[in-house]
């Protein structure tokens, strides 16, 4: 589920190129950015306005700034970014792709947006986050992010001891409905047509788990419009306030088909990553990813220090290739003996 927020004040796109793009202006994105910003290389984040966390009224687990707004994060770091000389653009990239390379051979890549700006860079961080997909269950949409949740770490402390049902979505659920477990004494697994062996099932029922088999209809309110339960089938009303639920998650890969970067699936279905190895380095020479691009489960202060690993590897490479630039170009200026 995409949320966008409304926009806010906008840099101009540079129209000299600028050392790297950030594609995403998330914490992993807004870090990374921060960390280059601060070595005084010349860097503009492209920021879509539509974080997957918006919904969520606080976010928590990331000491110091545990209960802090997800919106107010992102003000705090687009300020911090700009106090070194970065630039955050609002915009929605429509393609990401090598450019020719420079005079010296140095790689270039552009980036181009949706409303037709435009911007070359040195070098890419790919930041874009990432889309949870959610169930077809009707109803459950609109509760997203505050009575229907998927992390017992962001969210768990805040709907403790609530009547928590967890709705299956595959062999990752069986684990998901063990954590919630520790927050409530009143849990409900709706298996909703997956498998849940006798094993599973005596385990369950040792924590006193109770299991419904029956296929799930909709999610059913209250007059003031609170998650009331879940409607089964048969129409009986298994009465819930929360509902939890381990979402398929996939990387946002809109617009950067143009870098051809590897992208691999997670077992059990949970999910679509891109794949990276060490500070977030990919395949693709000159092109980075970090946060939950090609970390799903990341939380915000994973996400952010991925970033800022990445920043300084990109910084380090840069150096070394604006020193073997510096180098050949005193050579060719040196009288051959």
């Amino acid at each position: 589920m995409t949320v966008h927020t409304s926009p806010y004040a906008s840099d101009a796109l540079p129209a000299e190129t600028v050392d790297v793009a950030v594609l995403g202006g998330g914490a992993a994105g807004l870090n990374g950015a921060l960390m280059l910003a601060r070595s005084r290389r010349s860097v503009v984040v492209i920021d879509s306005g539509s974080p997957r966390n918006a919904p969520a009224p606080a976010m928590h687990g990331f000491i110091v700034l545990d209960g802090t707004p997800p919106s107010e994060i992102l003000r705090r770091g687009r300020e911090q970014v700009r106090q070194y000389g970065g630039r955050v653009v609002h915009g929605e990239v429509a393609a990401a792709e090598p450019a020719a390379p420079t005079a010296d051979g140095d790689l270039q890549f552009a980036v181009t947006l949706a409303d037709g700006r435009s911007v070359t860079a040195r070098r890419i961080l790919v930041a874009t986050g990432l889309k949870d997909v959610l169930p077809e269950v009707p109803g459950i949409q609109a509760h997203w992010g505050r009575d229907v949740v998927h992390c017992p770490y962001c969210h768990g402390w805040e709907v403790r001891d609530e009547p928590i049902g967890v709705l299956a979505t595959g062999p990752a659920s069986v684990g998901h409905a063990f954590l919630f477990r520790q927050l409530t004494d009143d849990l409900t697994y709706f298996t909703r047509g997956t498998d849940l062996d006798e094993t599973a099932r005596a385990r369950f029922a040792a924590r006193r788990i109770r299991v419904v088999d029956t296929p799930v209809r909709e999610i059913v309110d209250d007059a003031d419009g609170t998650l009331a339960g879940v409607r089964l089938t048969d129409g009986q009303v298994v009465a819930r306030r929360v509902l939890a639920v381990a979402t398929r998650m996939e990387a946002r890969t809109g617009g950067l088909a143009g870098l051809r970067l590897p992208v691999e699936d997670l077992p059990d279905g949970m999910g679509r990553r891109f794949a990276s190895g060490m500070a977030g380095t990919t395949a693709v020479p000159g092109v980075w990813v970090a946060g939950n691009a090609t970390d799903l489960t990341a939380q915000v202060g994973a996400a952010a220090a991925a970033g800022a690993l990445a920043g300084a590897h990109i910084n380090s490479l840069l150096a070394t290739a604006d020193t073997d630039a510096a180098l050949a170009l005193d050579q060719s200026r040196t009288p051959a003996l």
